[in-house]
């Protein structure tokens, strides 16, 4: 058995122990969870006598257990009795013990136990349950898939996780509602199935909202994507030149998104429209983030991505970033907002720069070609299953006539992002803004490249540090450069 990872995870006084390893018997890696200071014999005093007795000593009317709001409070009123149940049935603990039996009795009496203690892993992306006949499978954002060494009780435990979390968010799963779909107050996104709608039993899965959010200064550093392609994009953003990213799957376009929005300056109003909440921006933006509304159990109070969208032009934005485009009077309204001096930027399933144009311009979303130069450019994310990595495939410009004209793209033998072709929109579009030639462009794209090279150099990797710097060289460049050109690190104190 070989050991691929190895690291500690410290919440709410718990210390858990999570190792990945390799093993011939398994084709996805064990992911192993471990809190070393609680036995067996105690989880099952915990379960069968402590947690009923918690249960008894604490008085909560259903107002309190349904408002999100009243969380924290309700979570600190739990924290104080299991204190006493605690000390109550062990005399001769010490207290690092106690509170670490009090927190893991809390979340076994209000969280979601074993789900609550994977979520604490930042690593994770996703936690799913397939049934209580198979083990709880993560995501890990270095291995991938992995099984772990936790494992449903019963499918009765299944339901009760997701009856918790739709009661959390005021909605209900049952016989007669089966599915659910939610989002956590921490911006998780949760759906729950119940069978025989799922056939093998219920099924849970949490994609966990990144309390890290991808900054540009990652992406370079872990090697997504290059300076140089990224000075280019910024340049697209600076210059207020609308951009479609596009993807398969799990290629990290919103992640991509989310940081280039950093690139947006301070001075201008930024409107978000999600379905969850996944982008994060600099506190330097005035951002205003919107989500869509599901319907309620009436089928009424529903608030769609197009709702929102034609709301946010109301709201005198000048950028639009959009979670993803999925219909034709969405992108109507997108390419018209376009067409009308806002800068969108938005992503959109599609695995290259041409089926980006295709699939905007067939059915369903089917929009004339003539409307597609509206766009300034396109990002196509690529997620490289078998090496596990994600890479920047393609930036293209879109020409006059529709068409893509790839510049960049991803050279899989080398993993490197290469120019490929010359610009033929890009300078003419940029002069006509600026007055800029292409002598003049290709000066300010190296120095940009410099400042992005500095940055990941020393390791700005939070939004709001890069958001900082990004901000700094639009109001006070000249500084900015000095700190560049020393290779001098700028304190930041946010």
């Amino acid at each position: 058995m070989e050991v691929l990872d190895k690291y500690t995870v410290e919440r709410e006084g718990l210390v858990i122990d999570i190792t990945v390893k390799k093993t011939p018997s398994l084709f996805v890696p064990l992911y192993e969870v471990k809190i070393p200071e609680i036995s067996e014999g105690t989880r099952i005093l915990i379960e069968n006598k402590l947690k009923p007795e918690l249960l008894s000593k604490v008085e909560l009317d259903m107002r309190e257990l349904l408002d999100p709001k009243e969380a924290p409070r309700v979570k600190e009123k739990f924290k104080r009795a299991a204190y006493q149940v605690v000390k109550d049935n062990f005399k001769n603990l010490d207290d690092k013990t106690v509170q670490l039996l009090v927190s893991y009795l809390v979340i076994n009496t209000i969280g979601l136990g074993e789900l609550e203690i994977l979520s604490y892993d930042d690593q994770l992306e996703e936690i799913t349950i397939n049934s209580s006949k198979e083990p709880i499978w993560v995501y890990h954002k270095k291995w991938g898939w992995a099984k772990t060494n936790l494992k449903p009780k019963d499918e009765e435990t299944i339901y009760n996780y997701a009856s918790l979390i739709a009661r959390r968010v005021g909605k209900q799963i049952n016989i007669l509602n089966p599915l659910l779909d939610a989002t956590l107050p921490d911006g998780s996104r949760v759906n729950a199935t119940l069978a025989p709608i799922s056939s093998f039993g219920n099924t849970l899965t949490i994609r966990k909202f990144s309390k890290n959010p991808w900054s540009v200064t990652r992406l370079i550093e872990n090697g997504t994507t290059s300076p140089e392609l990224m000075a280019l994009i910024w340049t697209y953003v600076h210059y207020e030149l609308s951009l479609i990213v596009s993807g398969g799957t799990g290629s990290g376009k919103t992640s991509f998104l989310n940081a280039i929005s950093q690139f947006i300056p301070p001075n201008q109003r930024v409107i978000s429209i999600e379905d969850t909440r996944e982008l994060t921006l600099p506190k330097y933006l005035q951002w205003v983030p919107l989500m869509t509304r599901q319907p309620n159990p009436e089928g009424k109070g529903e608030i769609t991505m197009l709702d929102l969208l034609v709301n946010s032009l109301r709201m005198r934005p000048d950028r639009i970033l959009v979670g993803e485009i999925r219909r034709k009077r969405e992108a109507e309204i997108l390419f018209e907002a376009m067409r009308t001096g806002h800068s969108v930027y938005a992503t959109l399933h599609a695995d290259n720069a041409l089926q980006t144009i295709k699939r905007l311009t067939t059915p369903p979303i089917d929009l004339p070609k003539e409307m597609m130069d509206a766009v300034g450019g396109i990002v196509v994310q690529l997620r490289q299953r078998r090496l596990k990595i994600r890479r920047s495939f393609e930036f293209a410009e879109v020409l006059e006539s529709g068409e893509p004209n790839v510049i960049y793209r991803w050279d899989s033998k080398r993993d490197r992002i290469k120019q490929v072709n010359p610009f033929k929109k890009t300078i003419e579009m940029i002069n006509l803004y600026t007055g800029k030639n292409e002598e003049e462009l290709g000066e300010e794209l190296k120095e940009k490249a410099s400042i992005l090279k500095w940055m990941t150099k020393h390791q700005y990797y939070e939004v709001d540090e890069v958001g900082y710097l990004i901000a700094q060289y639009y109001s006070n460049k000249d500084e900015l450069m000095e700190y560049v050109e020393r290779d001098e690190r700028w304190e930041i104190d946010i």
